[in-house]
C-alpha cells in the first residue's frame, strides 16, 4: 500500500518527462539488495557504484515508459506529484518468475577453459558471471566437479520493493532535451543545448564525438526528441579545434626559404684585406751577398 505524506499536485501525465527519486530493492534473498538509486546515502549504505555517466540526484524519467518493469511504470505514473510511496511487487508484477529450463550444469573442466577464467585474478564463487557461447549467467551452485549456472535475467523470481517520487515535471525545453539525453546515453550534463525557434542545438562533449556508445543512441535520442519535442529540426555539433603549435616549432615555408636563399645571394661580398708579413722566411727574395 502507498505510504508517504500527503500529495501535493495530481498525477503526471504519462509520457511526460519528470524528474523521479527512488531506490528500488529485491527482497527473497538471504538479505534485501539495491538494484538501483537516486539517492546517495542509500547508495553508500549499501556499497553501490552509480553507472557510468550516471550521478546520485533525482534523474529524468519517461513517465510510463520501459526503464522499469510495465508494473512498476504504472504505480509511478499514478503518483502524485511530490509523494512519495512505496509499492511491493510480486515477481510476476516485476522481472518475471524464474524459468527452471535456463539454468543448466557444466562441468568444472568445461568452466575453467572459459575467458574470464583464466586470468590471474579469476575466482568462482556462488554469484559469478559467467559468459557461456554468449550468453551470461550466474553461478547458482558448485562443487568440485559441476558448476551450476543460472541464465535467467537478474532479479526474476524475486519480490520487488520501489519507494520513490514524481519530484516534478520537467517543462524547459532546453532540460527536456537535456532529460532524454541522459536517459538514453548519460553524461547529459556535458552537452550544451539550446532550443530556439524550434530548432533543438546540442553540441556534443568530447567523450561523444568518438563514443560508439553515442552513435548507437543517437537515432533513439533524435526520435524521443521529436516525440517530446515536436522541433522543426535537430542539430548535433561537433567542434574539433586545431592544437595551438609554439612559434619555434612553426615550419619554414617554402617561399620563405626561397627568399631567403635569394637575399643570400644578392648581398655584396667584402675582399679580404692584404696582409703584409715582415717575419723572417716570408716568402720575400733576398739578393745574394757577394763574396
Amino acid at each position: 500500500m502507498p505510504k508517504g505524506e500527503a500529495a501535493t499536485t495530481g498525477a503526471a501525465k504519462t509520457e511526460e518527462l519528470v524528474l523521479l527519486d527512488y531506490e528500488l530493492w529485491s527482497e527473497g534473498g538471504n538479505e534485501p539488495e539495491l538494484i538501483d538509486t537516486t539517492r546517495e546515502a542509500v547508495a553508500d549504505k549499501a556499497g553501490h557504484k552509480a553507472a557510468a555517466g550516471v550521478t546520485f540526484a533525482p534523474r529524468a524519467h519517461i513517465l510510463g515508459g520501459d526503464y522499469f518493469p510495465a508494473s512498476i511504470e504504472a504505480a509511478i505514473a499514478a503518483a502524485k506529484v511530490g509523494q512519495e510511496v512505496t509499492h511491493t511487487f510480486p515477481p510476476a508484477d516485476a522481472f518475471g518468475e524464474r524459468d527452471p529450463k535456463l539454468i543448466e550444469l557444466f562441468s568444472m573442466h568445461e568452466v575453467e577453459r572459459l575467458p574470464e577464467m583464466r586470468r590471474d585474478d579469476a575466482e568462482l564463487n556462488i554469484g559469478t558471471i559467467l559468459t557461456i557461447k554468449g550468453r551470461r549467467g550466474r553461478v547458482s551452485s558448485l562443487t568440485a566437479a559441476r558448476v551450476r549456472v543460472d541464465f535467467n535475467p537478474p532479479f526474476t523470481g524475486r519480490t520487488i520493493r520501489a519507494t520513490f517520487k514524481v519530484v516534478e515535471p520537467i517543462t524547459e525545453p532546453a532540460e527536456k532535451a537535456r532529460g532524454v539525453i541522459d536517459i538514453l546515453y548519460g553524461w547529459g550534463s556535458e552537452f550544451h543545448i539550446e532550443v530556439h525557434n524550434h530548432v533543438v542545438k546540442a553540441k556534443l562533449p568530447d567523450r561523444a564525438r568518438f563514443d560508439i556508445s553515442w552513435l548507437a543512441a543517437k537515432p533513439r535520442v533524435v526520435e524521443r526528441l521529436r516525440r517530446t519535442l515536436q522541433p522543426k529540426s535537430i542539430e548535433f555539433i561537433e567542434e574539433y579545434e586545431t592544437p595551438a603549435v609554439p612559434k619555434a616549432e612553426v615550419p619554414e615555408t617554402k617561399s620563405a626559404a626561397a627568399k631567403k636563399d635569394a637575399d643570400a645571394e644578392s648581398a655584396p661580398t667584402e675582399k679580404p684585406a692584404a696582409t703584409h708579413d715582415h717575419s723572417e722566411g716570408s716568402g720575400h727574395a733576398h739578393p745574394k751577398s757577394s763574396e
